[in-house]
């Protein structure tokens, strides 16, 4: 089978997605940093190589004698202490890793991108697609505006005949979510009892097991310089933690917050964090996503790729036992 490359291997999907290509057979070299938890790996037949997204040249070593690379790497996060941080992992270190795989001559390349870099749907009833591209309006925080740059670099290496498909995952649930993401902080929190009310708002959630396998799909079947949105079921924020509340034995919030309101502690949140040199407890580009629904159809990735449709509710149960297991609540 493949020797495979993964970026961002000690991460949420990237755990998940190493766990899927060993089951396939593959032989998996994991790009580490030395300052990694390497928690996620624990157990596993990975060889493991430090190298840096801003480093080519580590880069190109890790590259050699892979067939694929699956570059899932990223800084995922709604805020920074340092803005620039978003810039040179993301956009750079993508170019970087890009140019990498090119002058090692791999046959097949999955760059993981995000719904964040597709417009967001004005009606909710009529879910976004890959034919949606955001205005910069849209792009209202660091982390969508550094990601819809970088998937803007792949799709121009596409388009210079490098063979790589881009992947959209939308809000991914299940276990390893060890960071956690801001999607596994939802349910971190409402566990917690840290949420008291809620916001008129809704995501696209896909079991994170569906997303890995959609990344390989992709590598299978995806052509090269398409993208494919890799989502399940549009529910709002309500019905998440209704969910949540009725599988992790909790009370669902009754009350919902106007946004004007989140938008406000957001502000002083940020501006606390700033003093403080510390993530904010509510992020202005978190309530700023949560004007619109973020709703998006996974229907090319179904159609084309056979992108698997799992419960939902089994996701949200695994990712509420990991959470439970590992000291989370």
């Amino acid at each position: 089978m493949y020797k495979v490359l993964v970026t961002g291997a000690t991460g949420f999907i990237g755990s998940n997605l190493v766990r899927f290509l060993l089951k396939k057979n593959c032989s998996v070299r994991a790009l580490i940093r030395p300052t990694s938890s390497l928690g996620n790996l624990k157990g596993l037949d990975v060889e493991k190589v430090h190298g840096d997204l801003r480093n080519k040249a580590s880069l190109v070593k890790a590259c050699e004698g892979c067939d694929q690379l699956y570059h899932v790497a990223a800084s995922y996060q709604f805020w920074s202490a340092d803005p620039k941080e978003f810039y040179d992992s993301n956009v750079g270190g993508t170019r970087n890793m890009l140019e990498a795989a090119r002058e090692t001559n791999i046959s097949k390349i999955v760059y993981t991108s995000t719904v964040g870099a597709i417009r967001y749907p004005e009606d909710p009833h009529f879910p976004s697609d890959e034919t949606c591209y955001p205005a910069k309006s849209d792009l209202h925080n660091d982390y969508k505006r550094s990601k819809f740059q970088a998937e803007q670099v792949a799709k121009i290496f596409a388009d210079e005949g490098l063979p790589v498909v881009i992947v959209n995952p939308s809000a991914p649930i299940g276990p390893y979510d060890a960071k956690p993401t801001p999607t596994g902080k939802i349910i971190v929190d409402f566990l917690n009892g840290r949420v008291p009310a809620y916001v008129d708002t809704g995501l696209n959630v896909i079991d994170v097991e569906d997303v890995v396998a959609g990344h390989w799909l992709a590598a299978e079947k995806g052509r090269v310089g398409e993208r494919y949105i890799l989502g399940n079921q549009n529910m709002s924020l309500k019905e998440i933690y209704e969910k949540i509340a009725r599988l992790g034995n909790r009370k669902a919030p009754k009350f919902q917050i106007p946004y004007s309101v989140a938008l406000t502690a957001a502000y002083g949140s940020e501006l606390i964090g700033k003093i403080l040199r510390r993530p904010p407890a509510i992020a202005i580009g978190a309530v700023k996503m949560a004007k619109k629904f973020m709703y998006f159809s996974p229907a090319k990735a179904v159609s084309e790729l056979g992108l698997p449709q799992s419960s939902i509710d089994n996701a949200f149960k695994k990712a509420i036992l990991w959470f439970q297991e590992n000291g989370y609540v």
